[in-house]
């Protein structure tokens, strides 16, 4: 067998892409994930222009035992989209967005982004479910559950996927949906990886906007108590066309610590202010953005609390339950967070994304609730110890409030709390896995 720099030598003759060794320029840069904590090295990143580059990386993969990665948009926190040692497979130039205004259907390419995503169908007022940070690659977002504002309305972003491309383990393009492939279509919507690598989805599209209802009320960190019940009570009574997520954050001026409100509402233009009135009116906020926004500037709201290159390691639980017990855990845990970029956020869970059946996909959950995170976050090594800390002492904290773990360790939404089919699952993953050595992974990213 030849060794492995003769072989990218030979692949690179057809291959439409770049192929990346340590040796090359490009390769440090290319390496590089969203989170600055993930430092991994590949022996070789392959960056793909399309499904036929994707087999050659695979078979390349196989020829040389490697172990593969695929990085979509490199959001996920846990680093899935890289390895140690192994093949990077990059689909971060695979981007684009074919939207269907007739058909109500929109096709992206693997390494999409949401902010692009939106952008061109927003063109003709339609959006689909899409996370709430626009730098967040959108087949990661969307195989790892898909959380995002449109949730309670219109269901997480994989209840509106309607089939994607894949490159099995062996190199085989196929179709996954509802009618081809229907055991692969089921797993890919939540199941975790080994199934292949997905280098286009397509989506069912809904009209939104462009102009909607949404924005931040803060208050000052003294009311988190009332914040928090506020909250609460509010998401007991929220209708699908309302989303909302709490968070006990420190404000743009690094110091100043806030509990905050998230709000958007998808509804009758005509009553959204009476709709998100009682948050308004509440107590003095210190910042009130909620109001009239451009659906597209909404979904990058976040992006600068989440900066490319910070250190970051997240943990959450699933509480069905917001107890003035769990309140009070969360307000005590905020106030020993060492970091201005940390933050424990709240994302509440009900509306369609709840409704969906558990057996229809390999996403397991379903229930109505709030889902805790704690986001630790910091900016350099030296914080390493802090952040990393806080973030396991919080988990241990919130517990006794969850019914159960919702992420891993340093994961967001990636891998299903409890899979609603184990022994299917089991089937899945053996029959797409048979290639080994070489494991293929589905493009996973932060919802991060």
């Amino acid at each position: 067998m030849a060794d492995l720099s003769s072989s990218v030598a030979e692949l690179s003759k057809s291959f439409s892409g770049r192929l990346l060794l340590p040796k090359d320029s490009d390769w440090d840069t290319a390496r590089r994930v969203h989170n600055g904590l993930v430092d991994k090295r590949p022996a070789l990143i392959a960056q793909c222009l399309g499904a036929a580059d994707i087999t050659a990386a695979v078979r390349l993969a196989r020829e040389h035992s490697l172990e593969i990665a695929v990085r979509g948009g490199g959001h996920n926190v846990s680093g899935r989209a890289t390895v140690d040692g192994g093949l990077m497979i990059d689909l971060s130039a695979l981007k684009y967005v074919h939207a269907d205004p007739k058909a109500r259907t929109a096709r992206a390419g693997g390494g999409t982004l949401w902010g692009h995503f939106n952008r061109e169908t927003q063109a003709h007022g339609l959006a689909t479910t899409g996370g709430v940070v626009s730098t967040t690659g959108v087949a990661g977002l969307t195989l790892g559950g898909g959380i995002g504002w449109l949730m309670p309305k219109f269901g997480m972003a994989l209840d509106n996927l309607l089939g994607v491309e894949i490159v099995l383990a062996d190199g085989h393009i196929v179709r996954a949906d509802d009618d081809e492939n229907p055991d692969l279509f089921w797993a890919v919507r939540g199941g975790g990886g080994n199934f292949g690598v997905v280098s286009s989805l397509e989506f069912r599209l809904h009209e939104v906007g462009p102009l909607v209802t949404g924005g931040i009320v803060a208050w000052p960190a003294k009311r988190a108590r009332e914040t928090l019940r506020l909250f609460r009570d509010f998401a007991e009574r929220a209708t699908d066309e309302v989303m909302l997520v709490a968070a006990l954050m420190t404000a743009p001026d690094g110091a100043t610590k806030v509990s905050a409100i998230a709000a958007g509402y998808f509804g009758p233009s005509a009553i959204a202010e009476r709709v998100v009135k009682p948050i308004k009116v509440f107590d003095q906020p210190v910042v009130d953005t909620l109001g009239p926004i451009p659906y597209e500037q909404l979904n990058a709201s976040l992006d600068a609390s989440f900066p490319r290159g910070a250190r970051n390691y997240w943990k959450s639980h699933f509480c069905e339950q917001l107890t003035d017990e769990a309140i009070e855990t969360i307000i005590d845990c905020h106030r020993k967070c060492p970091s201005p970029m940390a933050m424990v956020s709240i994302e509440h869970f009900h509306g369609a994304a709840t409704r969906v059946k558990t057996a229809k996909t390999a996403f397991a959950l379903r229930g109505r609730g709030f889902n805790v995170l704690a986001l630790s976050q910091w900016s350099s090594p030296a914080g390493d110890a802090a952040g990393l800390g806080w973030a396991r002492e919080t988990d241990a904290a919130l517990k006794p409030s969850a019914g159960r773990v919702n992420t891993s360790t340093t994961s967001t939404r990636t891998t299903p709390a409890l899979p609603p089919s184990p022994r299917r699952m089991d089937r899945m993953s053996s029959g797409y896995s048979r290639s080994r050595p070489g494991t293929t992974r589905t493009t996973y990213s932060t919802a991060t």
